[in-house]
């Protein structure tokens, strides 16, 4: 689950990492009024979506007075912001963020997240911020340093300093971006975060360490475990269909491609898009609808890739061990009949009762492509599109 940057900011500041003023509004006569708070000469003003690559789509504005900001406000309230991670819809501006400028000397990238082929937490750093770390990654690999930390440990002052050694500071500010570290360990473990991004994190020229962007992720797993995160969901930000299946129980994310996927198994559903792509076709989504899919849950994400108008096959790909082939074939047949589904078929079953399955959907009269193993209905699927 993500969140928008201030409540990033608010999060951060509870658990002691120093980050600027600021206030937040979804209208700009309520961002001005909250504005008037703040004690600052310059208005650092901030469109709150779920995307990095704002800087750059427009989405931050630095204003010289209260009257440039209801301006800016105005023009960016309501704005679809095209970025590198938006997609090419981009996304609207429905909120605003507010923060008092920083006079800054230098910019670093500060993150942590979960190493899962370590089983440890790493943090990453790296002397220059406000850039695209993957850019940097790419160009100047040398330039990233990672320390990973095992969660079972108290996180110690010498794991701090590793972690801020290639930032070089002295006195005050190595003080507090040793504190900032440990605020952000607190933060990762207690709340089930699967990323913490500071970027930039800088220094001032008054020499204070300070988050000028954050962006923080939680593991959808644990967010039963803590409902006040939960509560900072944005559904706006969020596909409508992906939301929709949230509620079914199902895991589904929409992509740019034409052949919809139903898969059960999460790494199977990974194979079967590789596989479509290998073969030239295009995958329009990912979804698992586990082990055990019921007829309701077929129907369900039959309504869901259809919801999609760009999806012109579909390829179901269903391991039959927890769930038999012939009840999954039985609930395909009758979810296709009561949707009166004309979209093409491609099924390849394998496993529990593979042969009974083959059968009733050969016996179905539906537009039905059975294939015998994956590669077979890749190519079919493929096939059909083009």
């Amino acid at each position: 689950m993500n969140i928008h940057e201030y409540q990033a900011k608010e999060l951060l500041k509870k658990f002691g990492a120093p980050v600027p003023n600021g206030v937040h509004g979804d209208t700009s006569k309520d961002l001005l009024n909250k504005s008037k708070l703040l004690k600052t000469e310059k208005y650092v003003l901030k469109a709150q979506i779920h995307s990095g690559g704002r800087g750059k789509a427009g989405g931050i504005k630095i204003t010289n007075s209260l009257e440039e900001l209801k301006q800016a406000a105005d023009q960016m309230l309501g704005k679809t912001l095209v970025t590198n991670q938006s997609g090419p819809k981009g996304k609207k501006v429905k909120k605003l963020y507010v923060e008092e400028s920083s006079r800054i000397d230098k910019e670093f990238y500060l993150s942590c997240l979960v190493d899962r082929a370590k089983s440890k937490i790493a943090f990453i750093s790296c002397l220059e911020g406000g850039m695209d770390i993957e850019e940097i990654a790419n160009k100047n690999p040398e330039k990233i340093i990672t320390t990973r930390i095992d969660v079972e440990k108290e996180i110690s002052d010498l794991d701090c300093e590793k972690v801020i050694d290639v930032f070089k500071l002295e006195y005050d500010a190595k003080d507090q971006a040793i504190e900032l570290i440990k605020s952000m360990y607190r933060l990762f473990i207690e709340k089930d975060a699967s990323l913490i991004e500071i970027n930039p994190l800088v220094l001032t020229k008054e020499n204070n360490i300070l988050c000028l962007d954050a962006k923080i992720n939680f593991d959808d797993n644990a967010i039963f475990r803590h409902p006040d995160i939960y509560e900072l969901r944005d559904l706006n930000e969020e596909d409508p269909t992906e939301i929709e299946a949230n509620k079914k129980e199902l895991s589904y994310i929409k992509l740019d491609g034409n052949i919809g996927c139903m898969v059960n198994g999460a790494g199977l559903a990974m194979a079967t898009m590789d596989i479509i792509k290998l073969f030239g076709g295009s995958p329009a989504n990912f979804l698992d609808v586990g082990g055990g899919a019921s007829k309701d849950k077929v129907v369900a994400a039959f309504k869901m890739i259809l919801s999609d108008k760009n999806v012109k096959a579909i390829l179901i790909n269903i391991f039959g061990g927890i769930m038999r082939c012939d009840v999954l074939a039985l609930g395909v047949v009758e979810a296709a009949k009561e949707m009166k589904i004309d979209t093409p078929l491609v099924v390849r079953l394998a496993g529990t009762n593979y042969e009974k399955g083959k059968k009733i959907l050969d016996d179905s009269k539906l537009k039905i492509i059975s294939a015998s193993d994956l590669s077979e209905a890749a190519k079919k699927v493929v096939e059909i599109t083009k």
